[in-house]
Order: C-alpha cells, then structure tokens, then sequence
C-alpha cells in the first residue's frame, strides 16, 4: 500500500523514498550559517543550488527558533513574504514558510504558499484556520515550552510518550480544522527542549512515532545534539547528519530537512532503493 503525501497540488510517494526538504534561512543569526544568505541575491543563489542538487521542495524561515533578539511580525513578514515570492516565481516546486505566526502564514498562502512548518506546535489558535482556508499542508513539531525561549533541563514523565502523545493532539487538531489527512507531517522537534540523549532517544524511536499514522519528518541536519555527541563544532557533522538521516529512514522518517541537499538527496534515493528491494524480498 502506497503513503502519499500531498505538497499543493503535487502529490509525493513517499512509501519507500524520503523527499528532501531544502533550507534557505532568511534570518541574520541562523544558528548554522550565521547569516550567510542574508543578502537577497546571495539567498537566491542558494536556493537556485538546492533545487539543481534535489530538493523536493523549499522551507523559507525568518525568525530562528532559539533565543535571539526580537523579531516582530511585521520584521518577519519583510523577511520572508518577498522570498516565498521571488522562489515562486523561479522553481515549480512546493514552498514551506517555517513560522509559528498565523499572519505570517496568511500573507504567505495567499501568494501561492504550499506548506506552513510550525515549530510551535499550533500555539497560534489562528493557525489551522488560515491553513484550511488556504487548503495547505501543515508540520507539527513537538516543542515542551516555545520557541525562543531557553529550556536547559527538560524533564519528562516519560519522553517518547510524552512526545508521541503530543503530536498525535496536534494531528488531531489538524483533522478537526478540516485539513485532510495526507497534508499533515509530524516531527519529533530534535533540539527544542530536549537535551542530546534525549534526542537520541527520539531518533530511535522514530519508528514509534511512524506508527502514529503520519508522514514523519525528521529535523537532525546539523543539530546541537550531534556536534554534541561527537564532541566537534557545528561545521565538522556531516558525517553525523548522514548517519541521523540512515537511522531516521530505517525507522520510518519520509521527509529530511537538510542542509545538504546534494548528499542527502543521493543518501534517501540510495536507502529507498534498499527498502523497496528489502519489501520485495519479503514478499517472494
């Protein structure tokens, strides 16, 4: 049986082979590039590599997710309403606008917008409304207080659990506000409020998670826990980011936010490969 999984108008397979999300940062102080792609023109140069290297589609942020200084709605809509329009214009691909705001959301669906990525968890009570109304797909990610707000020692009762019971709301949430099941996409959250063992413990369990009934997304390109884990600095965890992208699609995550669209598109076509031709051997 075929998981689908609907991006617009464009409809993926997602049974086997992960799609790859590209991420294009329009903020100052990006935890990774630090800026980099500040510049408008330099932004779209990053966005015209991603797409030639395999990105299925294009997930656009204006604030990051940790603490920083404040950025206003009205800062946000200035950072990314221009970019989700200028990619519109160039790629014919899905574009995500990664906020938490359902105005900023608003602003962007109305201009052909796909996909609203919510690392909130639908704090916003706007939030489904706006992306019903607009027939979008939504991201729900796990989060134990806010984004922004520092959350050094998170406890739980019971973390997998807790996670899998949270997401599971927001999915529910979704299907009552009236956006069909095959535009909704969980994630476990990796880094927001969870130290690295934590994180850790949630790749593992990714499996679990699948089983909720929902495409799963898997956010480690880069993350704090591995250049953790592995005891080096942010830009030397390439090698970890592929190996979370190998345990993730092993146990059932179909959607990698990456950094590197090139390594990780060849990683996920390479693992579908793998996994169809495991199914078939199992069903000879």
């Amino acid at each position: 049986m075929k998981t689908i999984l609907e991006l617009g108008s464009q409809k993926f397979d997602i049974t086997y082979r992960a799609l790859v999300m590209g991420i294009l940062n329009r903020t100052p102080d990006s935890f990774f590039d630090a800026g980099e792609y500040w510049d408008f023109d330099d932004f779209l140069a990053k966005a015209d590599v991603l797409v030639a290297e395999g990105a299925d589609f294009l997930d656009v942020g204006g604030v990051k997710a940790g603490p920083g200084e404040d950025v206003t709605s009205e800062m946000e809509l200035e950072r990314v309403v221009p970019a989700v329009q200028a990619l519109l214009d160039r790629f014919d691909l899905p574009i995500s606008v990664d906020t938490w705001r359902a105005e900023v959301l608003e602003e962007c669906l109305k201009i052909g917008a796909h996909v609203g990525n919510d690392i909130s968890g639908f704090a916003d009570p706007d939030y489904l409304p706006v992306a019903a109304k607009y027939g979008a797909s939504v991201f729900a990610t796990h989060i134990r207080l806010a984004p922004r707000v520092p959350d050094p020692d998170p406890i739980y009762d019971d973390l997998v659990s807790d996670v899998a019971e949270f997401l599971l709301d927001r999915a529910n949430q979704a299907l009552a506000a009236g956006i069909p099941r095959q535009r909704i996409v969980l994630d476990a959250g990796m880094d927001l409020g969870k130290i690295k063992h934590q994180s850790v413990t949630l790749l593992h369990a990714s499996d679990r998670l699948a089983s909720l009934g929902y495409p799963l997304l898997l956010s480690a390109s880069n993350k704090r826990f591995l250049f953790e884990l592995l005891e080096t600095e942010r830009h030397d965890i390439l090698a970890g980011t592929m190996a979370a992208h190998v345990v993730g699609i092993e146990k059932g995550c179909r959607i990698l936010r990456a950094h590197d669209v090139k390594g990780t598109r060849r990683l996920a076509d390479m693992m579908a490969t793998i996994l169809e031709l495991r199914q078939e051997a199992v069903s000879s």
